[in-house]
């Protein structure tokens, strides 16, 4: 895998409304799905997604006709109790102030940590570019997914500068050691 298109999936009701759904697996929104047909994406040699339905929606819409290979570890994390809840909702909660205040670091009480999350996705991103050292291949995934896989092989260990839009994301270069952002989409 020489290029890589990373595609955070299109927008979904929760996304609308600004909850957490990490695992919660919610299909795509009308306004979602409208804002991803037509759109012609670089032919790829392979499409790897996400199992959420959101993601292998919106690889249907940008690939019809290509096979998706699910990839389980890059699904989003798991918000735990904070699940289909907006800031407004969660804002008097002590434990959701002290996850704020961890930076997001800290599991959310019955969720996943960023340092599991991001273990998890940077593996399952080195196996499938093992197995394909060489093409063009898309991975439809989630934001998080995006986030932590930049922060942890593009370089400037920044998580927060790689948040992508629904339907959104970057052309990237793996070297076999670093993902070098040619480009958002």
């Amino acid at each position: 895998m020489t290029r890589v298109y990373l595609i955070r999936h299109g927008q979904t009701q929760g996304n609308l409304e600004r909850r957490y759904i990490g695992s919660t697996d919610q299909p795509l929104c009308p306004q979602g799905r409208a804002a991803l047909e037509g759109r012609t994406m670089p032919p790829v040699d392979r499409v790897y997604v996400s199992p959420l339905r959101r993601c292998r929606e919106t690889a249907a819409i940008l690939y019809p006709g290509l096979p998706q290979e699910l990839v389980p570890d890059l699904r989003e994390c798991s918000f735990g109790a904070f699940e289909l809840h907006t800031y407004d909702e969660l804002k008097g909660d002590a434990a959701y102030q002290a996850w704020l205040d961890s930076g997001g670091i800290s599991a959310p009480p019955g969720g996943e940590g960023k340092a599991s999350q991001q273990a998890r996705t940077v593996r399952a991103f080195r196996e499938l570019a093992a197995r394909h050292p060489n093409g063009t291949a898309a991975l439809v995934v989630h934001g998080g997914t995006i986030m932590s896989l930049l922060e942890a092989l593009e370089g400037s260990g920044q998580f927060y500068r790689w948040q992508a839009p629904n339907g959104g994301g970057y052309l990237c270069r793996w070297d076999g050691h670093r993902l070098a952002v040619e480009a958002a989409l």
